[in-house]
């Protein structure tokens, strides 16, 4: 079967079973095609909270179905790959956060939302790189704070809003690589390119990088704002190589470099055109979360999306 007999069929199926496919930036691009939502852990989080499909196809790693699955337990939701993992998610668990809560009472825990729902359920509240600022700055000035799994992310934060947190010693895999020499190398490279950084990304507290007039951090969702909305015609994309597809598409006239061809998420690329075919057919890979776990994790997602 071909790419576009495979979309056809997944689009029949859609229409059929009243299911609608949510797409995270970083997967394969025939996949990002098929997606009724293209977006962000934020965007894809708020889109599964809102949507009246009686299917929800997530097409990215398993945290980002189970959140989904925590916001909408009336939906069935699917995912097209099994084991596909993250860096992040498997980095702290919920019982080292229920173990920390025991020894600060009195302490705020902000996950970001690459987390797991057995992490979630001992959150007070999430966050994602969208929202991640504003979420902090919300935080009553007295209370500790520790903040998971993502130091870089939390570095971030810190720096630009003067918070002082505790951070848990978490990256990612792909982010981790991106360092201050790194943007250094490319601005030097493309002096007229904006430089686009994810804060995950382990320059994020770098000052030589935080003081370049054209760097800017954002989440992936930021990105694709910019580079659509600015006048500029040149971008290093420092971020997974599958975010320049949806640039690309924005912004056809511009042109979009990777800082690197090595920023690939392996486990996003599990997702394939055949696995979202084949989940729809049969229904299968049902992410579901048991209570009272779910019920305690959404309090947390419920407090980021009031935010």
């Amino acid at each position: 079967m071909t790419i576009q007999e495979m979309q056809e069929r997944i689009a029949q199926l859609k229409k059929e079973k009243n299911a609608v496919i949510l797409a995270h930036y970083y997967t394969r691009p025939e996949v990002q095609d098929v997606a009724d939502y293209l977006g962000d852990s934020l965007g894809l989080s708020q889109e599964a909270g809102k949507t009246d499909a009686d299917i929800i196809l997530f097409c990215g790693v398993h945290f980002m179905a189970e959140t989904a699955a925590i916001i909408s337990p009336d939906k069935r939701v699917l995912t097209p790959v099994l084991g596909a993992g993250c860096s992040l998610a498997e980095a702290i668990t919920g019982y080292e956060l229920k173990r920390w809560k025991e020894e600060h009472p009195d302490g705020l825990v902000v996950s970001y939302v690459n987390t797991t729902a057995d992490t979630k359920a001992y959150t007070d509240v999430c966050c994602t790189s969208a929202n991640a600022l504003e979420v902090v700055k919300a935080l009553p000035e007295d209370k500790e704070i520790l903040f998971v799994p993502d130091s870089h992310l939390g570095a971030w934060i810190q720096k630009v809003t003067g918070r002082e947190m505790t951070l848990w010693d978490g990256h990612c895999c792909v982010h981790h690589i991106v360092d201050g020499e790194m943007v250094i190398e490319a601005a030097n490279k493309y002096p007229e390119a904006d430089i686009l950084i994810h804060p995950e990304s382990i320059c994020s507290s770098d000052e030589r990088v935080l003081n370049m007039p054209n760097a800017y951090f954002y989440s992936t969702a930021g990105m694709v704002k910019h580079a659509k909305e600015s006048p500029k015609r040149q971008f290093v994309i420092a971020t997974e190589l599958g975010t320049i597809h949806k640039l690309q598409q924005d912004s056809p006239d511009k042109e979009f470099i990777p800082i690197s061809e090595r920023l690939i998420c392996a486990q996003m690329k599990k997702v394939t055109l055949e696995g979202v075919l084949e989940a729809l057919e049969k229904e299968q890979y049902v992410v579901k979360i048991d209570e009272p776990m779910r019920s305690d994790a959404v309090k947390s997602i419920d407090a980021m999306l009031k935010l």
